[in-house]
């Protein structure tokens, strides 16, 4: 096939087109910036566009495919021709559905742990040799991509609730048609898409009652929301509720009598845990095959990223892509469970819409509230940029309720009031979907 793909260098995007093109397929792309790694990706593989910008010129009528990203724009020079042209556009979620509908499809959905527990279902499959494709939102240890398309019958995909494209404004994971899936929680975000909490609800809805009578799908039964939209579905799929695994005190999982070391830490990656493995013993792995590869299983990245490891209760640094209010919770939360005994210094940034928007922000009350030390970043520049209402300190404290918290502005302010710290005494729990502003985290 001949691809273009308008917004080549996103996450996703640059992952999907390093795919095809792999695959045999002929790849072109267009964009008006590139970062790194894309760019360096891109072109070490031939791919970088050699001028950024929209060029019309570069969607002709042999096109087979239009992959269309977020970050594009309704106007879009290059989709205005290819709409012209009447040329297949579409999103990169409807892509990868449109390839895989032959395959036996995994969807893993919810508010929370969907690239962990992707990324354990991942690394078990590994572990056997099962061919499988696969759609994961971060970058794993031992993956060179984070999507995969060939002959396998197989593809595990996380679900993400967020728009699909510009002009396809159902969420990616609408697309999947999961004979499989899994739904970790709901808990809202994204209010810049989905303005109330029932409007976001709804989109788990539409997701559940879009499974059919032959499909299984996995929830995580303490969450109440799950239950009433499964009480109320329109179709009997099969549902089977999940809670977490138990570990001995040494960290172990015990399975007939065998334990294996279990390295993830905190109660959410125990739901991820067994979410994960009702998957792959669908999949035809054993109990005992799950957890011998889950011994060598450290995360994705930046979900609870080891940056520094200290002695075995202090000094450890992690790294998470915690932003929800929800997730930055249970991150919290983790850590601290984990460490009891030692203090913890949570540091988090607001960076998405969400996060930055004045409406949302009492979401986050309670959410650092197992951190001993909690500071807060938000970038004025980073406001301005995505043209929203100037954020008042004061109010962003009054939202997280902490009592020993503080909120700055600036990056350079928060280093150097966490350099005053001797890290060999706390352990230090840095959560951001952006760089703290280009902070560096050589701690």
């Amino acid at each position: 096939m001949r691809i273009h793909f308008i917004a080549i260098g996103g996450s996703a995007m640059h992952n999907l087109a390093l795919a095809l093109h792999d695959y045999g397929h002929s790849v072109t792309g267009s964009d008006d910036e590139i970062y790194e790694p894309s760019r360096g990706r891109l072109f070490d593989s031939g791919l970088l566009p050699s001028e950024y910008g929209w060029y019309t010129d570069k969607i002709e009528p042999n096109i087979d495919a239009i992959i269309l990203g977020m970050h594009a724009r309704k106007n879009n020079p290059e989709l205005l021709k290819a709409q012209e042209l009447g040329l297949k556009i579409y999103s990169y979620p409807e892509f990868v559905a449109d390839q895989s509908m032959e395959k036996v499809r995994v969807v893993i959905a919810g508010s929370h742990g969907k690239t962990t527990t992707t990324s354990i279902i991942l690394h078990a499959l590994s572990s056997k040799d099962i061919e499988y494709d696969y759609l994961v939102g971060a970058q794993l240890d031992g993956f060179d991509r984070m999507v995969k398309l060939s002959d396998a019958n197989i593809i595990i995909l996380e679900g993400d609730e967020y728009l699909s494209s510009p002009i396809d404004r159902r969420p990616k994971m609408m697309h999947y048609k999961p004979n499989i899936a899994v739904i970790t929680g709901v808990a809202w975000d994204h209010i810049n898409v989905f303005p109330t909490f029932e409007n976001y609800v709804d989109q788990f809805r539409l997701f559940i009652n879009d499974m059919t009578d032959s499909d299984q799908l996995f929830i995580y039964d303490k969450d109440e929301h799950l239950k009433i939209i499964i009480a109320e579905r329109k179709h009997n799929c099969k549902v089977e509720g999940y809670n977490q695994i138990n570990l001995t005190k040494e960290n172990q999982y015990e399975v007939d009598e065998n334990r294996y070391d279990i390295k993830l830490i905190g109660n959410h990656n125990m739901q991820n845990i067994l979410a994960a493995e009702k998957v792959c013993l669908l999949l035809g792995l054993t109990s005992n095959e799950f957890y011998f590869s889950l011994q060598s299983f450290t995360g994705a990245d930046k979900r609870l990223q080891v940056l520094k490891k200290g002695s075995d209760v202090s000094g450890n640094i992690y790294l998470d892509f915690a932003h929800a209010p929800s997730k930055v919770k249970a991150t919290t939360d983790a850590v601290k469970e984990w460490y009891k005994d030692v203090p913890l210094i949570a540091v988090f940034e607001l960076h998405t819409f969400s996060s930055l928007n004045a409406a949302f922000l009492p979401q986050y009350n309670g959410a650092l509230d197992s951190a001993n030390i909690a500071f807060v970043l938000f970038s004025e520049h980073a406001l301005e940029m995505k043209k929203m209402p100037a954020l008042d300190k004061a109010f962003v404290e009054e939202c997280f309720d902490h009592p020993n918290i503080k909120v700055y502005t600036n990056s350079e302010d928060l280093r150097t009031n966490l350099d005053k710290y001797d890290f060999q005494e706390y352990n230090l729990l840095l959560m951001t979907s952006g760089t703290f502003d280009g902070m560096e985290l050589d701690f």
